[in-house]
Parts: C-alpha cells; sequence; structure tokens
C-alpha cells in the first residue's frame, strides 16, 4: 500500500503522463480528480498528503477540512486558486512554476503588440472581405522612438523589455517591489502608476492577481491615457477594470487592446470586447507551447517530490512564511534542470 497520496484536483490536459513520470513511486499513489467545487475537493482530497491543483477553489473551508496535507502545488505562475494565509495557517507549503513560460508569454506579449499597433487583424478582415485599401488601417504610427510601460517587472516583462529593444522603443517600469537599480540595469526607467499612463504608447500588463492589483488599472488610469494607447494583458483579466476598459473603448479615450486574459473565462458570449473592431482577443492562451506545457506539469509534480520524498521546502515556495511553522531543508539538487 502506497505511504502517500497525491489528488490531481483537476486538469485540462488529455492525460497526465508527465505528473506520472515524476512522481513514479512504490509510496506514492496519484489520484486523478476533477473537482469544481468546494465540496468536490473536500471528498477527493481530505486525506491527501499532497494536491496538484489548476482552478478548482483551494479555500479556507477546503483547507480547514484537510487532515494531513503537506504540500499544494500549482500549474502555472498565479496561485490565485488558493488561500496563502490559511494554508500557512495549517503549516502546508505553497508551491507555483514561476519559470516554464518566460519567452511564451513574453513572445505573445510582442505579437499582441505588434498586431495591434499595425493592425493586422482589422487588414486581414478587411482583405479578406474583398477591401484592398491601406486606408482602412490609418492611422498607423512608427514604432521606433515610442514608449512601451511595463507593469509588473518580474522575469516575463524582463524578457518581453529585451526583446522590444531592437524595435526602437523606450521601456518605463511600474513595480514598487523591484529596486530602481534592477530597472536601470535592463535599460528601462521606473516611474509611478501615473506616469506611466501618462507617458505610454502601448502598455503591457504583467502584475499578478491579488487583492491590492484587482482592478488597479482602472477609470482614473484610462482617464490619464493618451488616445493613441494601446493596453497588453497576458497576466489575469481583473487586474485591468473591465467595466472602464469598455468605457475607455466606447469612448475612444485609447486606441484599442490585445487580451489573452479577461475578467471571466471562458469569455462570455454578451462580453462587448466581442464587439469592437480595435480588440483582439486570444483564449488565455499565452503561456502554452508544447515544451511549456511538459515543464510546468512536470515541475508542479516536482514540487512534491520534493516535500514528500526528499524533505524538503519545494522549489518554488510561495508562502514563504510557512517555514516558521514547517521545518524542513533548503537543498535543491540539479535534478530541476534535466527534466
Amino acid at each position: 500500500m502506497a505511504k502517500w497520496k497525491v489528488v490531481v484536483s483537476d486538469w485540462e490536459y488529455a492525460d497526465l503522463r508527465y505528473e506520472e513520470k515524476v512522481l513514479h513511486h512504490k509510496d506514492i499513489q496519484l489520484v486523478p480528480a476533477q473537482c469544481r467545487t468546494e465540496e468536490e475537493v473536500i471528498a477527493a482530497c481530505k486525506d491527501a498528503d499532497a494536491i496538484i491543483n489548476q482552478y478548482a477553489p483551494i479555500t479556507r473551508k477546503v483547507l480547514e477540512s484537510l487532515e494531513k496535507c503537506r504540500v499544494i502545488t500549482r500549474y502555472g505562475v498565479g496561485v490565485n486558486t488558493i488561500d496563502l494565509n490559511a494554508a500557512t495557517e495549517k503549516g502546508i507549503c505553497v508551491a507555483n512554476v514561476p519559470d516554464y513560460c518566460k519567452d511564451e508569454v513574453a513572445d505573445h506579449a510582442l505579437a499582441l503588440l505588434m498586431a495591434c499597433t499595425r493592425k493586422i487583424v482589422k487588414c486581414n478582415h478587411h482583405v479578406k472581405s474583398g477591401v484592398w485599401d491601406f486606408k482602412i488601417s490609418q492611422p498607423i504610427y512608427r514604432l521606433r522612438g515610442r514608449t512601451i510601460g511595463l507593469v509588473g517587472f518580474g522575469m516575463i516583462p524582463q524578457s518581453l523589455s529585451e526583446k522590444v529593444k531592437p524595435l526602437g522603443l523606450n521601456v518605463i517600469v511600474f513595480d514598487p517591489y523591484i529596486p530602481e537599480e534592477v530597472v536601470q540595469e535592463k535599460g528601462a526607467r521606473l516611474v509611478s502608476l501615473d506616469e506611466l499612463c501618462q507617458q505610454a504608447d502601448i502598455i503591457s500588463v504583467h502584475a499578478p492577481l491579488t487583492e491590492s492589483t484587482r482592478g488597479m488599472i482602472g477609470r482614473r488610469q484610462f482617464d490619464l491615457m493618451k488616445k493613441g494607447t494601446f493596453i497588453i494583458n497576458t497576466s489575469r483579466g481583473p487586474v485591468i477594470d473591465e467595466g472602464a476598459l469598455i468605457e475607455a473603448l466606447e469612448n475612444k479615450k485609447i486606441a484599442g487592446a490585445g487580451l489573452d486574459v479577461v475578467e471571466t473565462e471562458p469569455i462570455q458570449s454578451n462580453n462587448p470586447l466581442l464587439t469592437f473592431e480595435n480588440v483582439i482577443l486570444t483564449p488565455h492562451v499565452a503561456w502554452y507551447s508544447e515544451e511549456s506545457a511538459k515543464e510546468m506539469r512536470s515541475k508542479a509534480a516536482m514540487g512534491v517530490v520534493d516535500v514528500l520524498l526528499h524533505g524538503e521546502y519545494p522549489k518554488y515556495l510561495v508562502n514563504q512564511k510557512v517555514k516558521e511553522i514547517v521545518h524542513l531543508s533548503s537543498n535543491q539538487p540539479e535534478r530541476y534542470f534535466s527534466l
């Protein structure tokens, strides 16, 4: 009989082959589930030693029901599905995978930037409708010499900043947690959020979803933007106040938007964003490549291995305060780099 029970609370993949490969061990029983509600998570995970989570709610109610869980890992970067404070109080390590799709998301943000500013989708639509006339794209402005504002300056926006430099874009950054010298070393300039909204011709949002960032780009920020500004979001939909964005588009306060994420996913059929010709929408796909999917899933499983098999904190521990309650090793071997 296996010593540890590991439950995958939910997933949207064809199989669990990468997780099974990492967790193939005589002491581990991998239990797949497809939970959608708190009650379903409680029923599936009550006696779990570890949980791998995608979208299922890991709320305080769920966490208080867990009898022996030691670690919860989440597919991807964001951990907004998990009540971190409640997990820490229970002495449960929470881990994510922050580095699996750095290039993919930066590339996707760049693709949305180019598609918006060059009006690629609009031109494509008109040509396929029988209209061959460059004037339907007017106005288009030269990118070189213009300014991109990055909201957040973690690994992904830092990668994006390197990718836009050959285009001749000036880079400004708002991130209250990044030292100014780090921003300067990357050839960018640190500014306030108000200054970024006032100065940027393109704004690319890369902030995680927390209580402090929810709706941080709202009516005040849109009022500060230039009428020619494009806004790109590849982070989380609720970081932008969607009502304020729709209002800004309706009133032509901004030039358009490129969105990989929206407030409610999948997007509802009556969402006004679907009606704007100057809004490009993709289905939360920025993270995806075949390589990034394998890396994310393998590393999420490896976080479980760290705790259960090796007695270590997971490599990508999110709730660092749990170290005051749970005492594990901090040793991290090289196995992560050969997945």
